[in-house]
């Protein structure tokens, strides 16, 4: 037999039961007030703590909604742009950065002067906003230039010494054969061949005073964007018969696609031109040389890699750490500047140069490049006569 429903309910509570029951209510009621309230007060604290710290921190700070509308700015990101930028497009507001041939740095015109901005940016993990860090780094960016200017000082000042060697030896034989020319009994062609002698060391001359002007002067002219490939195409025009003449076989490749570089294009088509010059001269008859260019990601960021490698004789290990020195050279005509000149411009566009060499096996210098913020990133890839 099923029990029924009036014996299957509780029993009724007596008054002593509700009273409890009321006064359990009423601490735990008063529990989470007093635990409401002490949140409250912390979030009142916690705002107040981190809007004296958006105040005073040096460096601008924007916050940016999904809408890309600025919905907070502290007070340096509003003196950086000259004025209030809650509630602008950040779009329309970031247009004023120029890019620069740093990654990761921006340039923004100010009427105290251009300043130089490291711009980073955090997205929060709700994805409605994101979070972008403005960086005023104008002072350390005028210490960089005035470093590196230091430096090429003081490398010239260390060359001092040999730079009168360098030019007093062919001045004197250039002296020298001109001197003879005054001979009457020299013959027509003998004449001749005297005074190509002093003209070939003439040329040397101008040619050591040249690089040495390029290497005192640094990467100081005009930059433009530029392909990559396109300039990989221009160096296969000018090296390939350079070593086909010298019985070498010449190979190269770009797998960049449509990606764009920023910088000095005649400057760094001389650095790539003086390895390859350099590769070929190192390698005998029958040898192989080539130039690759590849993409991929650095310490700095996404970066474009010239790769020249040659079969030669390779650099003894007692040597490779000189190379980049100025006026040191392993070649009889060579005037020891085209290294260091090379790797002065890769250095001026943010990049630098590297090598490996085995000896008996070949060299390879590895030219590094960052690519420019608005580069192509979806390469179709392309190969250049091989």
């Amino acid at each position: 037999m099923m029990p029924t429903t009036a014996e299957n309910a509780a029993p009724p509570l007596d008054a002593a039961q509700l009273a409890e029951a009321f006064a359990l209510f009423n601490r735990a009621s008063e529990e989470l007030s007093t635990a409401y309230n002490a949140l409250q007060g912390q979030v009142v604290q916690l705002t107040e703590r981190l809007t004296v710290l958006m105040g005073a921190l040096p460096a601008g700070v924007v916050v940016v909604d999904r809408a890309d509308r600025v919905v907070q700015a502290n007070r340096a990101a509003e003196q950086l742009f000259g004025g209030e930028l809650n509630g602008q497009a950040w779009r329309e507001v970031a247009d004023h950065l120029k890019a620069t041939e740093t990654p990761g740095e921006m340039a923004l015109a100010h009427a105290d002067g251009d300043r130089r901005l490291a711009v980073s940016e955090t997205a929060l993990e709700s994805g409605d906003e994101r979070i972008l860090l403005l960086h005023d780094v104008t002072e350390t960016y005028r210490m960089r230039l005035a470093a590196e200017r230091n430096e090429r000082l003081a490398a010239m000042g260390e060359m001092v010494a040999g730079l009168a060697h360098q030019l007093r030896t062919p001045l004197a034989a250039a002296l020298l054969y001109t001197g003879n020319l005054r001979q009457a009994e020299l013959g027509p062609a003998e004449r001749a061949k005297v005074a190509e002698r002093a003209i070939e060391r003439m040329r040397y001359l101008e040619r050591l005073i040249r690089d040495m002007l390029l290497f005192a002067r640094g990467d100081s002219l005009g930059r433009q964007d530029f392909g990559v490939c396109d300039l990989a195409a221009e160096l296969t025009h000018t090296l390939e018969p350079l070593a086909r003449a010298r019985q070498i076989e010449f190979a190269s490749a770009c797998e960049c696609g449509d990606m764009n570089l920023h910088g000095d294009r005649k400057a760094l088509g001389g650095a790539l031109t003086n390895l390859l010059e350099n590769a070929i001269q190192a390698t005998e008859p029958g040898g192989r040389v080539s130039c690759t260019v590849c993409h991929g990601t650095g310490p700095l960021g996404a970066e474009v890699r010239f790769v020249v490698s040659d079969t030669g004789r390779g650099i003894p290990p007692e040597l490779q750490a000189r190379l980049f020195d100025p006026f040191f050279t392993t070649r009889a005509e060579g005037t020891g500047l085209g290294l260091a000149i090379a790797r002065g411009v890769a250095r001026g566009h943010g990049g630098d140069i590297t090598l490996t060499s085995t000896p008996g096996l070949g060299t390879t210098f590895t030219l590094t490049l960052p690519l420019c913020a608005d580069a192509v990133r979806e390469p179709v890839g392309g190969a250049l006569a091989s």
